[in-house]
C-alpha cells in the first residue's frame, strides 16, 4: 500500500477527504468542493474544484477518471480522461466535466463527480533509431485491427 500525503483545503473543510467507496475499488471518490450549485447545461463543460492537493511519490501519478453512473445515466464525464497529477503538481485537483447528456445537470456540493486512481509509472529514456524493429501490426492505425474477434463475427 502506498501513503499518499493530502491536504483538505479551506473551502471543503467540511467535506470528508476521497475515499474508496469498497473493499475492491480502485478509484477515490472525489467530491465536489463548490460554494454554490454549477448547473452544466448540455454541451457545456465546468472546471470544478474538488478541495484538496495531494504529494505524489517520485515514480507515481494520479489518474482523475469519469464515474460510470454519471456517464451512463446522465451523460457527464470528464474532457481530458484520465487526466494526469504528476508527482510534482502541488495545486488543487479539479476535474473538467462536460455533460454529453439532453439535460441540465446539476452540481452540488459534496457530489461526488469523478475518482482518483493512483498509479506506478516509468520515466523512458529516449534513444533515437534510423529504423524500428518489424511488427505483426506494423503502421496500421485507427480500426487495422477490425472489430469482431477472430473467427467470432455474426451478421
Amino acid at each position: 500500500m502506498t501513503v499518499l500525503d493530502i491536504i483538505r483545503l479551506p473551502h471543503a473543510a467540511d467535506l470528508p477527504l476521497p475515499s474508496y467507496a469498497t473493499e475492491g475499488s480502485a478509484g477515490l471518490d472525489l467530491l465536489a468542493a463548490v460554494d454554490a450549485d454549477v448547473e452544466l447545461k448540455p454541451g457545456t463543460r465546468a472546471l470544478v474544484p474538488c478541495g484538496i492537493a495531494i504529494a505524489l511519490l517520485p515514480g507515481f501519478e494520479a489518474q482523475v477518471r469519469p464515474r460510470s453512473g454519471l456517464a451512463l445515466h446522465h451523460g457527464i464525464t470528464l474532457l481530458n480522461a484520465p487526466g494526469t497529477i504528476d508527482s510534482d503538481y502541488r495545486g488543487e485537483i479539479k476535474a473538467t466535466l462536460i455533460n454529453h447528456g439532453e439535460a441540465l445537470f446539476r452540481i452540488v456540493r459534496g457530489m461526488k463527480i469523478a475518482q482518483l486512481v493512483i498509479a506506478r509509472h516509468e520515466t523512458a529514456e529516449l534513444r533515437e533509431v534510423r529504423e524500428l524493429p518489424a511488427s505483426e501490426r506494423g503502421a496500421g492505425g485507427f480500426g487495422s485491427t477490425g472489430l469482431h474477434a477472430a473467427g467470432k463475427r455474426t451478421a
